[in-house]
């Protein structure tokens, strides 16, 4: 060392320190840390020139260029390290930045054990090295740390480290779905964590890892949660007798093998079992590869004659151009899809197939997937279809033009015309049939280069029977080439007389006579008549014989039709006779039935108001005896009437009146003693018939003209208290009682009270009529839907069904007196009044006691509302 710090403190031992600095790379000081806090440098190594890029003497001169190096960052930790071993006197060690003069970034390393002097200074001998090249090998190293262990984790695969004795020593479980926790994982082996059979695979790949150095892989399953796994592990060697296991999850790559598997057996049956034809071959020449047995099926080749063969060396193609349109629709498209194509079979027979091709990788290898759907079938019916379509439209429009006319030889001369026009035909004709007139044209068409049959008639029966016998039984004729049919010479001679050299001839049948035969020639040559062509001259020859035989119904119908004008004009005069008869006996029935009703009326009412005089007139008069003998015969009268009750008030003291008080004019006689109950009795039998009179009259009136009523919107309880106050004087005399159980907030009825209150006083009256007294009513309502629901029930006699079902007809016998002669005429009228209300009407009887009669009205509200 050139220089030392000359200080009277200077220790012994810098010679020591100089040799040892000559070695080491680094720099050694000798600081005295005196107590006043004051620094004295006793000595700095020539190293500081490489460390600090500063001479021995700038640091002596002033140590505090040292710290003006220090990166600002590191300052405080080299500071407290200072601080924290001058306090407790310890070993000192610092790591930190300095930045140089020249700017250089260096990392170094101060260490110092500061001794106690016996003046209280402390000694600083210490080192200071440049660890910059460590510390970047660590921040490297840190960070291939940091990457790998990014990347780690970057991979969600479960990752093992197991030893040979299969004990689990670590694992990186993040991101992997795990169910046990690492502390139930870490120190437990696999036999004990794992299936036997899961076990046992994975024993076998840890040892083979190990023995072998290389990279194992096992499959395996495993039950969880979610079900059935599949996992795939990976062994590797990691160190001496131990290995790393990375697992994966491997469910889904599984079942899409599976499914690829399936796919591809799927594949495999549709394309051997396809009804359609199924080829691949190469796409430049187009060699078959591989066809299905529907190929076989559809060209007649085997599989041996088509595999390797291309399909021109087959001479499948039509048209020698057509695969090349075929490769430039794939080209342009990727796909074609149902486009028609003709190909020829192994036996020369052309059939229509619709072609759908696509372009396909075959082990690297590019082919073309085809498949062919046999239409030819298909385009044969659909020519036959548009044939009989266009027959059809013609036999239609045909038919509509024979049945528009009644007239026979329009209808005739219309059939020849269309039906030549369809089949094209040279000459197509109708040809009567007749025994007396023989045979004879009636309708022809016929194209003008061909001799016309046109008049033609013959009366040669021989002839006439060999021309039946062509239709003999309805059988068609059908003649494509007279040579070639064996004729007679007549025959022969007709058809060359016309140039005909192929016929088509039907019957024309009305019922089981023939009338003729629609006949078809062609004379340019033999013609092979189609089915489609026979099958139209048959409904033409049905048709026409129907327009026939209309056609002489008509013209019968037209004679019948003058002669049925005059029957009706005849038979119109004796209806309006009748009908004037009817009239009139209407007319005589309504004069007897007011002109009876008028004198019964007139008598009754009569016998009337003698009785009730005569009974008024004999109130409290008579003797004990005949009070007693009166109440005895009443007592004896009474006995079988205890089912029927008076209406009337009974008299206060009843007694026998004489034959002289009933009758004055036989107050000369012997008086015969008549009883009150008697009078009563002959009252009460004026009045029912007097009702009935009046009812008689009413019934009569709703028959001719209806119920005339006028409904208004009424106040339901305010009707049914009016109602009821009139009926309490007799409900009073025959000890009954009415409880009202209608709701007081009831809407609106449309009705017309005045009939209304009568049908109530009918329904109370005839229960109090048909039961003895002590009668208990209820009333009560309800709204049900758009109509309000009346009942009035009694505890009274019941009825049977079918006298339910008929109280309200026109005759109908009392149900309480089988021997009752009267009808019910007043609950006949309420059945109407309650129809012409838009109501219904019915009786109920009870299953212990009593009726129950119902009826319905509409609301005011519903009616209004109604359009």
């Amino acid at each position: 060392m050139d220089e030392i710090v000359k200080s009277p403190h200077k220790p012994e031992n810098i010679t020591l320190l100089e040799t040892i600095a000559v070695n080491l790379p680094g720099m050694i000081f000798q600081v005295l840390q005196q107590q006043d806090d004051s620094v004295l440098i006793l000595y700095v190594s020539s190293g500081c020139e490489n460390l600090y890029e500063l001479e021995p003497e700038a640091i002596q001169k002033d140590f505090r260029v040292l710290y003006k190096l220090i990166h600002p960052q590191d300052i405080k930790t080299f500071t407290e390290s200072i601080t924290f071993c001058t306090t407790n006197i310890t070993h000192w060690h610092w790591e930190g930045r300095i930045i140089t003069p020249s700017g250089k970034l260096k990392w170094i390393q101060a260490t110092s054990q500061p001794e106690l002097q016996e003046s209280g200074d402390l000694l600083w001998n210490g080192l200071v090295m440049d660890i910059t090249d460590r510390k970047q090998a660590q921040e490297k190293l840190l960070e291939s740390e940091a990457r790998y262990q990014a990347i780690l984790d970057a991979i969600p695969d479960l990752m093992f480290r197991i030893s040979r004795d299969s004990e689990y020593l670590d694992l990186k479980s993040e991101g992997a779905n795990v169910i046990l926790s690492r502390e139930e994982i870490v120190g437990k082996h696999v036999q004990e964590l794992l299936p036997s059979d899961v076990a046992a695979i994975s024993l076998e790949a840890i040892a083979k890892t190990l023995d072998s150095g290389t990279l194992q892989t096992c499959e395996y399953q495993l039950p969880t949660p979610l079900g059935l796994k599949d996992y795939e592990a990976r062994l590797v060697v990691s160190g001496q007798d131990e290995v790393v296991a990375i697992v994966r999850d491997i469910t889904e790559r599984k079942q899409a093998e599976v499914a690829l598997q399936n796919l591809a057996q799927k594949f495999a049956k549709a394309f051997s079992c396809s009804p359609d034809s199924i080829t691949i071959s190469t796409l430049q020449e187009g060699r078959f590869i591989e066809v299905n047995d529907s190929f076989v099926k559809l060209s007649g080749y085997e599989r041996d004659e088509a595999i390797g063969k291309t399909s021109f060396e087959l001479n499948l193609w039509i048209h020698d151009r057509a695969r090349q349109n075929l490769l430039q629709e794939l080209q342009t498209t990727g796909v074609a899809r149902n486009l028609e194509f003709e190909f020829r079979q192994k036996s020369g027979k052309i059939i229509t197939t619709l072609l759908s091709a696509e372009i396909i990788d075959l082990d690297g290898l590019p082919s073309l997937l085809a498949v062919h759907h046999d239409i030819t079938e298909r385009k044969q019916v659909e020519a036959q279809l548009r044939l009989s379509a266009e027959r059809d439209r013609l036999l239609a429009e045909t038919l509509v033009r024979i049945r528009s006319s009644l007239k026979l030889e329009e209808i005739l001369q219309t059939t020849v015309t269309e039906v030549r026009q369809f089949l094209q035909a040279d000459r197509v004709f109708i040809c009567l049939n007749n025994t007396k007139l023989g045979a004879r044209t009636l309708a022809e068409s016929v194209d003008p280069k061909y001799p016309s049959v046109s008049g033609w008639s013959t009366n040669d029966e021989a002839y006439l029977q060999e021309l039946r016998n062509l239709l003999k039984n309805n059988v068609v004729g059908v003649v494509e080439d007279i040579t070639h049919v064996a004729l007679s010479p007549k025959v022969k001679a007709h058809f060359q007389k016309f140039q005909t050299r192929a016929t088509l001839s039907v019957p024309i049948m009305l019922g089981n006579e023939l009338f003729g035969a629609l006949i078809a020639n062609q004379c340019s040559g033999p013609r092979h008549w189609q089915p489609i062509e026979i099958d139209l001259l048959q409904q033409m020859s049905e048709q026409v014989a129907i327009a026939i035989h209309q056609s002489q119904i008509y013209q019968k119908l037209a004679e019948l039709n003058t002669n049925l004008e005059h029957q009706v004009q005849e038979r119109t005069a004796q209806l309006q006779q009748k009908m004037q008869e009817v009239e009139e006996l209407h007319r005589v029935k309504d004069v007897v039935l007011h002109t009876v009703a008028h004198d019964l009326r007139t008598s009754v009412m009569g016998n009337l108001m003698v009785l009730k005089n005569l009974l008024n007139q004999g109130v409290g008069q008579g003797s004990r005896g005949a009070g007693n003998r009166e109440a005895g015969e009443q007592g004896a009268g009474s006995k079988g009437e205890n089912k029927k009750l008076p209406l009337s008030p009974q008299p206060p003291a009843p007694r026998s009146l004489s034959a002289a008080e009933v009758c004055p004019s036989a107050s000369s006689q012997s008086p015969i003693p008549v009883s009150r109950s008697i009078i009563e009795r002959m009252i009460q039998g004026n009045d029912r018939q007097l009702t009935m009179i009046n009812s008689l009259l009413e019934i009569n009136s709703c028959e001719k003209q209806g119920i005339d009523i006028k409904p208004e919107p009424v106040d339901f309880n305010t009707l049914l208290g009016a109602t009821f106050t009139q009926l309490e004087p007799i409900l009073t005399q025959n000890q009954a009682t009415l409880k009202n159980l209608v709701p007081a907030d009831l809407p609106l009825v449309m009705a017309d009270a005045t009939r209304l209150q009568k049908v109530l006083s009918h329904l109370v009256t005839h229960s109090l009529q048909n039961n003895p007294p002590g009668l208990n009513f209820i009333l009560s309502a309800s709204v049900e839907g758009k109509m309000i629901r009346t009942q009035i029930q009694d505890d009274g006699v019941v009825m049977s069904k079918l006298e339910c079902d008929r109280l309200f007809d026109l005759h109908v016998r009392d149900p309480q007196d089988c021997c009752s002669t009267s009808i019910g005429l007043k609950t006949y009228l309420c059945r109407k009044v309650i129809k012409a209300h838009g109501g219904e009407i019915g009786v109920i009887s009870n299953r212990k006691r009593g009726l129950t009669f119902w009826f319905t009205l509409p609301l005011a509200t519903s009616v209004t509302n109604r359009p």
